[in-house]
């Protein structure tokens, strides 16, 4: 198929789609075409944490950083074996 019968049938599709699923069309179609884009469009709306990190947290995420500087962490491909992916 060439690019312009996949952009005529494309075309044609999104004509015949019921009305209610226009708007998830236009967002997958909107992904595709700013999939070069380093920000998802999935991700443009979702406001930032404003939440204030605590010291709990503060401390926890030390910890992980010393645990991996250390040698601790767990490579990736172990990771992905263990859980058959």
């Amino acid at each position: 198929m060439t690019t312009a019968e996949a952009r005529s049938k494309l075309h044609d599709l999104v004509e015949s789609l019921p009305s209610e699923d226009v708007p998830t069309a236009l967002r997958v179609l909107e992904a595709l075409s700013s999939s070069s884009d380093p920000v998802p469009l999935a991700l443009r709306d979702i406001p930032i944490d404003d939440e204030p990190e605590t010291e709990e947290e503060r401390e926890a995420v030390a910890e992980a950083r010393r645990e991996i500087e250390a040698g601790k962490g767990i490579p990736h491909d172990e990771v992905m074996r263990k859980y058959g992916l």
